[in-house]
């Protein structure tokens, strides 16, 4: 019988979404081992005064297998 474990973490970029989601993960596979999968919960932007995109930041819940 296995058992998965769901943690939360947020991961940004100032480039994209998938950049962010792609540092976020590989950020959590330093520690965390057995990683399924991750599932972007939320997106948020950081603008400029004028209206430029900034930063991207996303909202992960990563599921692991506990051993």
């Amino acid at each position: 019988m296995s058992i998965a474990k769901v943690i939360e973490i947020t991961a940004s970029s100032p480039t994209s979404i998938e950049d962010a989601v792609r540092s976020g993960l590989k950020k959590v596979a330093g520690t965390v081992k057995g990683i399924q999968g991750a599932w972007v919960n939320d997106t948020k932007v950081v603008t400029s005064a004028s209206g430029e995109i900034t930063e991207w930041r996303v909202n992960l819940r990563v599921t692991f297998v506990v051993e």
